[in-house]
C-alpha cells in the first residue's frame, strides 16, 4: 500500500453518538452552536469536516475558519475571508447588519452553517461578529475547542448557554482503533499489533495516524498473510508527530524537565526519587499540566508519564553523556535505598546495561530470574547475553533455554538446554534440564519420538520417585498431542498428587484438552475451569506457564458442547490477556480457537480472519500448529470462493513437517473444501473420509464427528449416519446429536426431520449447518409439491445464509435450482459444471460413460439448460480447471 494512498484515506469511527447529537442539533431551531471538547489530536476537526457535510447535505451553506494566536492580534483576522466583498464595517452597527443581509441573501432564505475550528483563540470581535449573525438567525455554528484552554468573555458567550450542546470527544478504545486501522489499511492487523498500537498512541487519533505513516514508510509495519504485522521495537511515527510531542514538552517549566527525562529512560518511579531531580512544586506542575500522572501503590506514591510517546521523544532527544549521568544516579539512589523491593535488581541491573553497557555477573543472573517471573522472555535474552564468556552456568542455560523456547526459537533453546543437561551436576540440575528439553523438543519442534525417549531414557536414570512422576506427567501430556489422548489420560490421573507444581499445572491443562478431544466435553469444561483458577492461585515463580493457556480447552469443550456463545467469550477474553502478557503460545492457540469456532458458526470470513493470524503467529512462535491453521485458512477461502488463496494455503503447507496430532483429521479440511470448490465432491470426501478414519483411530471423536458430517453435506449422509449415531452416544453436549440427526436426514431425504436439525442449529449457532438443513428441506418439500411449506423451509433458510457471510456450499447452491434431480444426477451435474469431462466423472463415480451422459442429459432437461456453461449458472457456480492437490495426508 502506497503510504499517501493510507494517508489521503482517514474514515470517521466510534463517534456514532456525536453524529446523532449533531443530528438533533440540525433539527433543533432554537440550537444554535454545536460544540465539540476535546484534546488535542484526539478528532474533533475530523468529527467537525462530517458535521458540516452533513449540513451541507440537508440544505446548509458551509463556511469554515481557523483561530490561531496569529489570527487572534488581528480583528476579524481568522473569519474575514467569510465576510462578503463591499461590505463597509467602518461603523460596526451598520457593518454587521449588513454582513447579515448579504449572507442570508436578496430573499433572505439562505441558511449558513460555520465551523470555526479551535474557538478558544478567536479573536474578540470575530467573536462579536459571530454572536450578532447568530441571533439574526442567519448562522448557525458548530466549534471545536481544546480541553481546559481559557477563554475571553466574548468567546464564551458562543460556548455556553442554552442555545449550545456541547459533546466531549474521549480516545478511541482498543475495538475502535481496530475497527479504524481495519478500514484504513483494508485488512485485519494482528491483536500484538493492536495493542502495541493503541497502547503507545493512548487511543489519540492524530498520534494513531502519524504513528502508522511513520511503521509504513520505514517498513517495520507489513502485510504478510493478510495480516498486518509490527515488527518489535521501537516506534518513531513520522517527524510531524515529534514536533507536536516536542512542542507539547517543551511546553513545560524547565525546572521539571529532569523529572521528564528520568521517567522516560526509567518508567514509573517513587515521588521521592522525582523529588530528587525537581521540587515537590516542579512535580505538581507537571502532573497540573497533564505530562505525568501520580497513582498510589500502597504506601507509596508513583508517578510515571501521561502517556507512552513522551518518552519515546524525551528519550531520543538526550545526549549519550546526559542519559548515562540520569541512570547511574537513579542506580545509586535505588541502591542508598537499601535494594528493598524485589524487583530492584532488575531495574538496577537493565539501568546499568543501558548506562555503561555492563553489569556484575551475580546481578545479571539475578535480574534475569526476576524477568523470567515476570515472563519477559525478551528481557532474559539481553540480561543473559551481557554475562562475561565463562561466567554462565547450568542455571543461566536453564534461564536463557526457557526463554528462547517462550520466544519461539527453538534451535536455540535445544542447544542451550542440551548444554545445560551436559554441564549438570546434580540430579535436580540435570532433572531440571531433562524436563526443559522435553518441552522445547514436543512442544516446540514437534518430535514427539524423541521427547518421549528423552524422558523414558531419564526415569530409568533418576532415582527421586517424585521426579520420575513428574516426568510420567509430561510423558501424558506428549501422548495426548502426539495423537494418542487414551494413552495420555491414564497418565494424568491424580495429578494434585504430583510434587512438581509446574508439571502439575501443564497436566491439568493437557488433561482438560485430552478430556474434550475424545467428547468428554463436560468433563473437559470441569477441568479446564479448574486448571485455570489453579494457575491464577499459583505462585508465578513457580508456574511459569501462562494461566491463559488453560482457557484455551476450556473454549474448545464449550463449543464441542454446543455453546458456542460462551466458548467464543471465552477465547476472546485470553487471547486479550495473552497478548497483554506477551504471551505467544497462547496467542496461537486461542487464535486458532476464535476461528475454528467461527468456522462452525458459519461465519467464514470472519473465521478466515482468525486463521490467517493464527497462522502468522505459528510461522513465529509456534510451528506445531502451522498444518491446522493453514488447513482452516484453505478451507474457508474454498467456501468464500478464493480458490488462488486456498491453493496457495495448501501448498505452503506441504512444506511443514507434521508436528502434532491435535483435531486429528482435520488438517486436510483444507484439501477437502477446496475439491468442493473445484465440484469435485466425490473426492472431497474420499479424503474427509480418509481423515475421519484418522481421527478414528486417535480416539478423537470430536475431530471424527466434524469430519464425518462434511461427508454428510457433500452426498455421503448413507454411509456415515450410523458411525455419526454412534458418535453422538459417546460425546457429551447438543452438537454431536444435532450432527448425527442432520446425517440422518440427509440420508433419508426426511424433511421434517431436516426442519428438527435446522431448530438445533439455530439453537446452537451454526449457521451454515442451519442453512443447509432448511435448504434440503425446502427442495424435499418442493419436489413432494408442498410449494408453501417449502417457501417456508426456504425463508429460514435464506436468514441463516445471511450471517454466514459469503459462504456457499453444493447444498446451497444446487438445493434449490436442483430440486427435481435426483442425488446422483446432482452429483453429475456439479463435477460437469465444474469442468470435468464425462470420462474423468466415470473414472470419479465408477460409472460408465454412457450411464454419465444419460445421468447429464435428465439434469438438462430438469434445469431447462442446453451447455455445461449454462448448467453452472444454474447451480450458482463458475467452471474452473480440476484440482488436484498433492495429499496432506
Amino acid at each position: 500500500m502506497e503510504i499517501t494512498d493510507w494517508a489521503q484515506r482517514w474514515p470517521l469511527i466510534g463517534r456514532g453518538a456525536e453524529l446523532e447529537a449533531f443530528a438533533t442539533t440540525l433539527s433543533d431551531r432554537r440550537c444554535r452552536t454545536f460544540v465539540v471538547y476535546g484534546a488535542a489530536g484526539v478528532g474533533k476537526s475530523r468529527l467537525a469536516e462530517e458535521c458540516l457535510a452533513r449540513a451541507v447535505q440537508v440544505g446548509f451553506e458551509g463556511g469554515r475558519a481557523t483561530a490561531s494566536m496569529a489570527s487572534a492580534a488581528v480583528p476579524l483576522g481568522a473569519i474575514a475571508h467569510l465576510i462578503p466583498p463591499g461590505v463597509d464595517l467602518s461603523d460596526p452597527v451598520k457593518g454587521f447588519v449588513a454582513v447579515a443581509g448579504a449572507l442570508a441573501g436578496p430573499n433572505r432564505r439562505r441558511r449558513w452553517m460555520l465551523w470555526i475550528d479551535d474557538l478558544h483563540m478567536l479573536d474578540v470581535t470575530s467573536a462579536v461578529l459571530l454572536r450578532q449573525l447568530m441571533d439574526s438567525g442567519v448562522v448557525r455554528l458548530i466549534a471545536t475547542v481544546r480541553t481546559g484552554e481559557t477563554v475571553g468573555d466574548a468567546v464564551d458567550t458562543l460556548c455556553h448557554g442554552d442555545e449550545v450542546r456541547r459533546v466531549d470527544l474521549s480516545t478511541l478504545d482498543q475495538q475502535q482503533v481496530e475497527t479504524l486501522l481495519g478500514l484504513a489499511l483494508r485488512g485485519p492487523v494482528d491483536r500484538r499489533t493492536l495493542l502495541k498500537l493503541h497502547t503507545a498512541s493512548g487511543g489519540n487519533v492524530l498520534f494513531l495516524r502519524e504513528l502508522v505513516l511513520g511503521a509504513l514508510a520505514d517498513g517495520t509495519l507489513t502485510r504478510g498473510t493478510d495480516v498486518w504485522d509490527l515488527a518489535d521495537g521501537r516506534m518513531l511515527g513520522t517527524p510531524r508527530l515529534a514536533e507536536l510531542i516536542a512542542a507539547r514538552l517543551a511546553a513545560a517549566d524547565p525546572v521539571g524537565r529532569p523529572v521528564l527525562e528520568l521517567l522516560a529512560l526509567c518508567g514509573p518511579l517513587p515521588l521521592a526519587d522525582a523529588e530528587a531531580t525537581a521540587s515537590l512544586e516542579a512535580v505538581a506542575d507537571l502532573e497540573q499540566s497533564g505530562l505525568i500522572r501520580s497513582t498510589q501503590d500502597g504506601k507509596r506514591t508513583i508517578v510515571a508519564l501521561t502517556h507512552p510517546l513522551y518518552g519515546e521523544v524525551l528519550r531520543a532527544g538526550l545526549p549519550a553523556m546526559r542519559r548515562r549521568t540520569l541512570l547511574l544516579q537513579q542506580v545509586e539512589r535505588t541502591e542508598a535505598c537499601g535494594v528493598g523491593r524485589r524487583e530492584d535488581p532488575l531495574h538496577i541491573a537493565t539501568w546499568r546495561l543501558a548506562a555503561t553497557g555492563t553489569a556484575d555477573p551475580a546481578l545479571l543472573s539475578q535480574a534475569a530470574t526476576l524477568a523470567r517471573h515476570a515472563h519477559d522472555y525478551a528481557k532474559v535474552i539481553v540480561l543473559l547475553s551481557a554475562l562475561p564468556p565463562g561466567s554462565g552456568s547450568t542455571k543461566t542455560r536453564l534461564l536463557e533455554g526457557e526463554a528462547h523456547y517462550e520466544l519461539g526459537d527453538t534451535g536455540r533453546a535445544e542447544a542451550a538446554l542440551a548444554e545445560a543437561q551436559e554441564q549438570a551436576r546434580t540430579e535436580e540440575e540435570r532433572f531440571a534440564a531433562v524436563s526443559e528439553r522435553i518441552q522445547n523438543l514436543s512442544w516446540g519442534e514437534g518430535k514427539w519420538k524423541e521427547a518421549l525417549a528423552l524422558s523414558s531414557a531419564a526415569q530409568r536414570q533418576l532415582t527421586d520417585p517424585s521426579m520420575r512422576r513428574t516426568l510420567a506427567v509430561y510423558e501424558g501430556t506428549m501422548q495426548v498431542f502426539a495423537g494418542a489422548p487414551f494413552l495420555g489420560l491414564p497418565l494424568l490421573e491424580d495429578l494434585d498428587k504430583t510434587p512438581d507444581e509446574r508439571a502439575r499445572l501443564f497436566g491439568l491443562i493437557v488433561r482438560a484438552e485430552g478430556l474434550m478431544l475424545v467428547g468428554r466435553t463436560a468433563e473437559a469444561i470441569e477441568a479446564a475451569e479448574y486448571a485455570y483458577s489453579e494457575h491464577m492461585r499459583a505462585n508465578p515463580e513457580t508456574a511459569a506457564r501462562f494461566p491463559t493457556l488453560a482457557l484455551t480447552p476450556l473454549s474448545q469443550a464449550l463449543a464441542e458442547s454446543g455453546d458456542l456463545t460462551k466458548a467464543l467469550s471465552v477465547a476472546h477474553r485470553g487471547l486479550s490477556e495473552s497478548v497483554a502478557a506477551n504471551a505467544p503460545l497462547p496467542q496461537t492457540w486461542l487464535s486458532y480457537q476464535i476461528g475454528r469456532v467461527n468456522w462452525l458458526e458459519g461465519k467464514t470470513a470472519q473465521a478466515h480472519r482468525w486463521f490467517v493470524e493464527a497462522l502468522a503467529l505459528a510461522h513465529k512462535h509456534r510451528p506445531a500448529l502451522r498444518h491446522l491453521c493453514a488447513s482452516g485458512l484453505a478451507a474457508s477461502a474454498a467456501l468464500l470462493g478464493d480458490t488462488t488463496a486456498a491453493d496457495a494455503a495448501l501448498k505452503e503447507t506441504n512444506t511443514y513437517p507434521r508436528m502434532t496430532r491435535i483435531f486429528a483429521g482435520e488438517e486436510r479440511l483444507g484439501e477437502a473444501w477446496l475439491l468442493v470448490a473445484y465440484g469435485q465432491q466425490h473426492q472431497a470426501r474420499t479424503v474427509l473420509m480418509e481423515a475421519a478414519q484418522v481421527a478414528r483411530s486417535c480416539g478423537q471423536a470430536v475431530s471424527e464427528s466434524l469430519l464425518l458430517t462434511d461427508v454428510a453435506r457433500l452426498g455421503g449422509a448413507k454411509e456415515v449416519a450410523s458411525r455419526l449415531a454412534e458418535l453422538a452416544e459417546t460425546c457429551d453436549g447438543v452438537l454431536a446429536p444435532a450432527r448425527a440427526q442432520f446425517a440422518a436426514a440427509l440420508a433419508t431425504d426426511d424433511a421434517g426431520m431436516l426442519l428438527a436439525a435446522t431448530e438445533k442449529f439455530e439453537q446452537i449457532g451454526t449457521d451454515l449447518l442451519a442453512a443447509e438443513a432448511a435448504t434440503s428441506a425446502a427442495a424435499i418439500l418442493l419436489r413432494s409439491g408442498y410449494a408453501r411449506r417449502a417457501t417456508a423451509a426456504k425463508n429460514r433458510a435464506s436468514a441463516a445464509v445471511a450471517r454466514c457471510q459469503g459462504a456457499r456450499t453444493p447444498l446451497l447452491a444446487s438445493s434449490e435450482a436442483s430440486a427435481q434431480l435426483t442425488s446422483r444426477e446432482r452429483e453429475v451435474a456439479l463435477l460437469a459444471a465444474a469442468g470435468t469431462a464425462s470420462k474423468d466423472i466415470a473414472a470419479t463415480l465408477h460409472l460408465s460413460v454412457r450411464t454419465v451422459d444419460n445421468h447429464l442429459q435428465h439434469a438438462y432437461t430438469k434445469l431447462g439448460v442446453t451447455t455445461r456453461h449454462e448448467l453452472a449458472d444454474a447451480l450458482g457456480m463458475k467452471t474452473t480447471r480440476i484440482f488436484r492437490p498433492t495429499s496432506t495426508s
